[in-house]
């Protein structure tokens, strides 16, 4: 099965990573893809490939699949090319910067028939899949309360090394649209999707169009509440927190590990608590390059699985899109996102 990734930033390296891991299940990486013709020989070496402009990767016949590692808001029209061209395709977080876009990315890949995932990769992680079936299992009875805390830091050089960074139009948004949306796909899917949104949202110290800094309050269909507190101003960083608590137990997750699951009725559980806890680290709290490649290793492990069986995916268009709601819910409740975006 072979690869192409389109755009050479960070987040590309761990992509390259994920398909040398799968080596075993037929994947390889076949090109890279660019818009500046005089990278093309940098990002070669560096990756070791061919690096061809956009049209050409997409008409190269041993690209299966598509990596789409461009900035956020490319990537409705790069998904729709892709798809146009007969390529299934792993779009990087968030899957779009608007709903419409999300919609027509969906509807694209539909009408050709390939397959479209978004690496949210944390929903691949061990830990977190446990966790999501003993919600399912009602080893924590019934949720009624979760806690999101980020206090992330980066400095304006973050912001400075690309001129997309920390905009609505290409970034989408700030600590929350960047950083956060992996803790809201995962509280999306452990509780549901929000019913009712309230928050508040400013830009206190960088020089940037978008959040720094974030606070809300989410209820779900249930009843249940979640807070969500992020920001990208603390520095030096710190490990971030997601609690949640339901009738009969509760889980507490630092950084990617639990430090706490204590349930009221610990042997009739379905799913085993962690015997030991683990270490945790500030991880991606204070650089991007914290986070560890396992997560990408798993989600292109099961994509490739997904597409040799000929079955769904579980981190599909659809589910991708339900993160990217929930946060423009939240920036529609602070009033904070530009009109028309």
């Amino acid at each position: 099965m072979g690869f192409g990734i389109l755009g050479a930033g960070m987040i590309a390296d761990y992509h390259r990573q994920a398909i040398a891991a799968n080596a075993g299940l037929g994947a390889r990486l076949v090109a890279m893809g660019h818009y500046r013709q005089d990278r093309f020989a940098e990002i070669g070496d560096r990756f070791g490939v061919p690096c061809l402009n956009e049209a050409d990767l997409l008409a190269c016949p041993g690209v299966d699949v598509i990596c789409i590692c461009t900035p956020s808001g490319q990537h409705a029209e790069q998904a729709i090319a892709a798809a146009a061209a007969g390529k299934h395709m792993l779009v990087e977080k968030p899957i779009a910067v608007d709903l419409g876009e999300a919609d027509n990315m969906i509807a694209a890949c539909d009408k050709a028939r390939v397959r479209l995932g978004v690496t949210l990769q944390r929903r691949a992680l061990p830990l977190f899949k446990k966790i999501h079936k003993a919600i399912e299992t009602g080893d924590l009875g019934k949720l009624v309360l979760a806690t999101i805390t980020m206090p992330y830091h980066r400095p304006q050089e973050y912001y400075d090394q690309a001129a997309w960074r920390g905009t609505w139009a290409l970034d989408g948004g700030g600590v929350l649209m960047n950083q956060g949306i992996h803790l809201v796909d995962l509280l999306v899917w452990y509780m549901g999707d929000p019913v009712q949104v309230h928050a508040r949202a400013g830009t206190l110290y960088h020089d940037i169009e978008v959040e720094d800094v974030l606070a809300a309050t989410l209820t779900f269909d249930n009843g249940a509440e979640a807070s969500i507190t992020a920001t990208t101003n603390a520095d030096p960083g710190a490990p971030h927190r997601l609690e949640l608590y339901g009738t009969r137990g509760y889980i507490q997750i630092e950084g990617e590990a639990a430090i706490r699951w204590e349930l009221a009725d610990p042997g009739g559980a379905v799913v085993a608590p962690p015997t030991t806890g683990c270490e945790t680290s500030a991880g991606a709290s204070a650089d991007p390059r914290g986070i560890q490649p396992t997560g990408h290793i798993g989600i292109f492990r099961d994509f490739i699985l997904a597409l040799r069986e000929d079955r769904p995916f579980y981190l599909d268009g659809f589910e991708g899109r339900r993160s990217l709601a929930a946060v423009l819910a939240i920036y529609e409740a602070a009033d904070i996102r530009p009109k028309g975006r």
